[in-house]
C-alpha cells in the first residue's frame, strides 16, 4: 500500500461505524458465520477499538449507523441476495439482542452519535447521515465495519456521489472471506477512495496534541 499523505481536519472528519452489531460479532449472532475468517473479525474489532479511544478525545464525528428491521420485515418487498438472506435467518429485528450494538462501542457511550433508519446497504438511504455531515461542515468520511463488498462498498460510493473525500479502514474492516477483502482493498475502492490503515489516519491528523493525549 502506498503511504498516505492524506492530512485528516478532525473537525472537518466522520468515522462512520457500520455493521457493528451482535448478530455479525456474537458467538450465537445469526450472520456470525458470513464472516468466514474469525481471526480476522475479531482483529479488525480490536483495531476499530483502539482507534476509536484515540479518536474519543478530537473533534473526530463518531457515527454508528446500525441496520434494524421490524420483526416481520415488511419494509423489505421481495428481498434478494444478502437482504433475503438477512430474512432467512432472522437477522437484525428490531427489539431483539441480535440488531443490538456490540458491547465494546457501547462502551464509548454518547461519544458515538447513533444514527437510525438504515434497512439495506447504503448507509446514506432512508437516514439523516448526509444531512448529519452537512451539518458539522464535514469534508472527510473514513469508513469502518461490515461487510467490505456490500455495505461498506455501497457507503463508500454513496459518500463520493455526494461530494466527500473517502476514506476506508482497510484494518478495520472485513469481507466474507480473506480473498474478498483484499479484492476490494487492492482493486475496487481505490477507485473512488483511499485505502488506508488505522494508524495512517492516527499519523495524519492536524490535531496530534489531541491524539496523543486521549
Amino acid at each position: 500500500m502506498e503511504d498516505n499523505n492524506t492530512t485528516y481536519d478532525m473537525n472537518k472528519t466522520a468515522v462512520i461505524l457500520i455493521g457493528y452489531q451482535n448478530d455479525y460479532f456474537e458467538a450465537d449472532g445469526a450472520l456470525v458465520g458470513a464472516l468466514e475468517d474469525a481471526e480476522w473479525r475479531n482483529k479488525m474489532l480490536g483495531n476499530t477499538v483502539a482507534l476509536l479511544e484515540s479518536l474519543s478525545g478530537t473533534d473526530a464525528l463518531l457515527i454508528s449507523t446500525p441496520i434494524v428491521f421490524t420483526p416481520e420485515y415488511e419494509e423489505l418487498v421481495d428481498p434478494t441476495g444478502i437482504l433475503k438472506a438477512i430474512v432467512d435467518v432472522g437477522a437484525f429485528k428490531g427489539g431483539e439482542a441480535g440488531s443490538e450494538t456490540i458491547k465494546e462501542l457501547k462502551g464509548f457511550g454518547e461519544r458515538i452519535q447513533e444514527i437510525p433508519g438504515k434497512r439495506g446497504l447504503n448507509a446514506f438511504s432512508n437516514t439523516s447521515l448526509d444531512e448529519t455531515l452537512k451539518e458539522r461542515g464535514i469534508t472527510d468520511v473514513v469508513i469502518a465495519g461490515v461487510v467490505t463488498s456490500i455495505c461498506i462498498d455501497s457507503t463508500g460510493r454513496a459518500a463520493h456521489e455526494r461530494g466527500y473525500r473517502v476514506s476506508i479502514l482497510k484494518d478495520c474492516t472485513a469481507g466474507r472471506t480473506s480473498f474478498e477483502q483484499d479484492f476490494y482493498c487492492e482493486n475496487i475502492f481505490p477507485l473512488y477512495a483511499d485505502v488506508i490503515e488505522s494508524d495512517d489516519l492516527l499519523q495524519n491528523v492536524n490535531d496530534a496534541s489531541a491524539i496523543l493525549q486521549s
